[in-house]
This record gives C-alpha cells, structure tokens and sequence, in this order.
C-alpha cells in the first residue's frame, strides 16, 4: 500500500513539517496567555511533564498508525482494522481539519492586517487603548477581515498544492529556521530591557501558591493541543516518512521543538511586558493588543514587531499546510495529476466556510450559536469536543486494536533501546493517555465539577 505515495525528501524534512504543524497558534498565541493567566511558573512546569507523559504518547501513536499504513487517514484506519467503523476516525479527523482551517484563517487573516499595519507605519504611537480599537475595527470590518482571510487561504493553497516536496517541505525548510532566528533576535532584544528579570522569573520560577486545578488541567490541554494531535493530521503526515527512519526520535524532536518555542515565545514577550509595566493576565489579546503597545515604547520598536508579526505568520502558515494536506491526501489518492485540482477545490471551500467566522465580529456579531459567536463556537466545537474525543480515540485505537507486535515493529525499527522505549510507551498510551483526556473532557463540559461536588 502506498507504492505511489510521495515521501519526504529526508527526516528532516518530515520533522521540520511536522514540527510546523504542532507550532502555530498554540504555541505562540495561546501559551504566553494562558501562562500569564494561570500561574506563570508552575504552569509551564506542569505543562512540561503533561507534554512529555501525555502529548508525546499520542503523537507516537499517530505515527505509528500513518507510517504502519502508509495510507491517508481514512485507509490508515481501514488498513489496520477492515470492515470495522474505525475508518470514521480518520473522517471525522477530516470533518476537524476543514472546521478548524476555516476559523484558524480567519486569525492568519488578522496576522496580515497586523503586518501590513506595522510595515505602513499605523501602529507607531498609539496608545494601549487605541490598539484596543485599533483591533476591534480591524476584526469588525467585512472587506478587512474576508480579504485578509482570502489571502492567507490563497497562499496556503497554493504552497500545499505544489506537493509534498516540492511545497510544504520546501517551505517548512525556510519558515521553520526564519521563525527561529526571528525568536533569538527578539529574545535578545526583550532581556535587555530595564527589569526584564521580572519577567523572567514570572516564567521561569514556580509559584505553588499559584497552583490549582484550573492551572493543572490548563496545562493538560495545552500540552495536548500544541501538539497538534486528535485530528490525524500526523497520521497523513508520518504516512509520507520512509520505514528505515525512527518514530520515537522524530517525535521526541518534534515535542523538544514545540516545547523551546513555547518557552521562546514566553521569553520574547514576558520580558518586555513587565518591563513596561503591563499585565501578563491580559488574555488573549496579549499579542494584537498589549505587545503592538510594548514594542511601541522600544527604540525601533516596529522593526522588531514586524518581526515577530512575519514569524507569527510563518508558524500559522505551518500548521494550515497540514490541516489542508489531511483532506488532499484522501481526496486525491495519491494521483497527483489530481492534486492541485483537488487542493484548490477544498481550499476554496473551506474558505467560503470561514467567512461566517471572518464575519462575526462584525455584520453578523448578533447571530449566535448556543450563545457564541460562530468564530468562538466553531472554536470551542474543534478545541474542546473533536480534538478530544479524536485524540482519545487514537489512543486507543493504538492501544487495543492494532496487533501489538506491529506495533513493536513500527516503534523498535531504527531505534536505540527499543524494546524499554515500546513498553513505557505502550503503558502510557494504554492507560495513562486515555485517562488524562477524559478528565480534560470531563472538566471542559462541566461534568468533573458536578463529579467532585457530588463526592463533598
């Protein structure tokens, strides 16, 4: 199976993909506020053993399952369990991709307007109220945010449609070490500012008195989203990497990567925030909001947010590649006389879908969904119901229902210490991983408070 099927040029390639795929908007947005909400310290490191013990086993087993098969993510599961519903898995995976792409452009649309805004010189001089303003009229203006969204669609097609090769690995293989670089030069910049120490050791030093059951289950499902698992993106990702290479150490890397940016991101903003006397609670408009205002009271203060803005785009731009690919790979079948058609099509739709939520903050900001607004319930329908369940069903997919000896095959090939790696990962992925999701579920639909009140 897969005879025809492009590969990964090397394991490089694959691992700078795949590290692109884990780190957008989680990693660079969502984790700096989230971490300046709940803690700082004690949550990053409590977020650090999550991701080791809970992300890294899933994402192991979604390589196992795309590179085992070799498939797409339907056949993946159709390849390992025939005859069987399984194969709905890697449906409702596709189903999760085309929701979360057409409101995850929406925010790539608003990283564009940020950068043209920086570049022209509009966000010089303001004050943190006016970016306050500044961002609603952004968002709420219908040209604005459907062209901005429009092109950052545009431009993921049309990478994704050149292949595998040819456009995503070739252009993971520039924006990864740009986003980097970009990082150092702001970290550098950030630590040299009057009392950036503060920030610090907001980041860096654990608060226990900080520490609670929101902190801790945050960070379990941070740890769990950043990484980009649930949706088996990396099902169709792995299932393009070569059998001789080792899963264990391709994902390791991946996690240590996923897991430096999120602490870069944190040094790069943190710093400057407190160093300016601004608040790391800010929530989520830390980035549109509160940083424009910090980088504004920095010597070529915009030079450098246009900076982070461009690597901002970069890592968002990474993770749309693969939430298109997902739905390419199984669409095409691998013709890729097929492909560009195919991807052109599909991304065209997933736009149209987007426009709802591009729309929201605006001329359709009245119309709700259980009292959400279409952007924040196609959110909280990707975040906090399919990407559990999917991940939680990967697991045990991998678990209980692949031969276990195959799955030795896939994790030992090419692999040091093989045979003590396969067991620590076949218990977490067995009993430790399914429990950790079920909780996060069970506190995200309410039920864990309902659970411990009734214990009291």
């Amino acid at each position: 199976m897969g005879q025809n099927r492009e590969q990964w040029s090397s394991k490089l390639g694959f691992i700078l993909a795949a590290a692109g795929s884990a780190i957008g908007l989680g990693a660079i947005w969502k984790f700096p506020y989230i971490a300046g909400t709940t803690g700082g310290g004690a949550f990053f490191l409590i977020f650090l053993l999550f991701t080791i013990l809970i992300g890294l086993p899933v994402l192991l087993a979604e390589f196992t399952i795309g590179r085992g098969s070799q498939s797409d993510a339907v056949s993946a599961y159709r390849f390992f369990a025939p005859g069987t519903a399984w194969p709905w898995l890697g449906r409702i995976g596709m189903v999760t991709s085309f929701i979360l792409l057409s409101f995850y452009s929406v925010v790539g649309g608003w990283i564009i307007v940020y950068l043209f805004h920086a570049i022209t010189g509009k966000l010089y001089g303001l004050s943190e109220e006016d970016y306050g303003q500044l961002f609603t009229t952004s968002i709420s203006h219908p040209f604005i945010s459907v062209g901005a969204q429009f092109l950052f669609m545009i431009i993921t097609i049309w990478i994704v449609a050149q292949g595998i090769q040819k456009g995503i690995e070739r252009a993971n293989q520039i924006m990864m070490p740009a986003l980097f670089i970009s990082f150092i030069i702001l970290i550098i910049r950030s630590l040299t500012l009057e009392g950036a120490s503060e920030g610090v050791a907001f980041l860096l030093l654990p608060d226990f008195s900080a520490l609670n059951s929101k902190t801790i289950l945050f960070a379990l499902g941070q740890s769990f989203f950043a990484l980009s698992v649930g949706n088996s993106v990396m099902v169709t990702y792995s299932s393009y990497l070569a059998k001789t290479e080792s899963l264990p150490k391709s994902a390791s890397v991946i996690v240590i990567m996923n897991i430096f940016i999120s602490l870069l991101a944190g040094l790069a903003i943190f710093p400057a925030v407190f160093s300016l006397g601004m608040e790391p609670a800010e929530g989520p408009g830390l980035l549109f909001v509160v940083l424009p205002a910090v980088f504004n009271q920095m010597p070529f203060g915009m030079v450098f947010l246009s900076i982070f803005l461009l690597l901002f785009l970069f890592a968002t731009l990474t993770s749309a590649f693969s939430m298109l690919e997902i739905l390419v790979a199984v669409t095409a079948k691998d013709d890729l006389n097929k492909r560009k058609k195919v991807t052109w099509v599909i991304g065209i739709l997933i736009f149209l879908a987007g426009v709802p939520s591009a729309l929201s903050f605006g001329i359709m900001d009245k119309i709700k969904l259980f009292d959400k607004s279409i952007f924040d319930f196609a959110d909280f329908l990707v975040s906090n119901v399919l990407l559990p369940l999917g991940a939680l069903a990967i697991s045990l997919f991998a678990a209980y229902i692949i031969p276990k000896s195959k799955q030795y095959h896939e994790i030992t090939t090419s692999t040091g210490h093989g045979k003590l790696i396969f067991s620590i990962w076949y218990f977490l992925i067995r009993y430790i991983a399914p429990a950790a999701i079920i909780i996060v579920f069970m506190d995200v639909i309410g039920v864990l408070p309902w659970f411990f009140n009734f214990f009291k």
